[in-house]
């Protein structure tokens, strides 16, 4: 008998294979773009947290700058001290459409504030 395999005994191999494995590679494939949906929106926050906090120490409305780069319904909040400016912005990203849970983001930046003018 000869090492060659009949024709058709593996008949449907490939099949079943693409069957158990396809699912598997598309919920990889949603995963990954979910990943990179959260870190573009962790970026989004980074730069309004930044830029919040430099308006801030300026003696700018922070909040109005905040949210010209912020995500959509994201949360934005500024908080003074006595040398400093902290401002938090964090936003909820959807997983794989609307009705799965969310991952919220957040991000906090900090400056040091102006010296105030001295007025004569």
């Amino acid at each position: 008998m000869s090492g060659r395999r009949r024709p058709g005994r593996d008949r449907g191999a490939f099949t079943a294979e693409l069957a158990a494995g396809l699912p598997a590679l598309v919920l990889l494939l949603l995963v990954g773009m979910a990943a990179v949906s959260a870190v573009m929106v962790k970026a989004q926050c980074l730069d309004a947290a930044r830029e919040a906090a430099l308006a801030a120490a300026r003696g700018e409305p922070s909040l109005a700058v905040a949210a010209a780069t912020a995500p959509e319904d994201a949360d934005i909040s500024v908080s003074f001290g006595v040398e400093s400016v902290t401002a938090v912005v964090s936003a909820r990203v959807r997983v794989l459409g609307g009705d799965l849970p969310g991952v919220t983001v957040r991000a906090k930046a900090v400056a040091a504030r102006e010296p105030e003018p001295v007025r004569l």
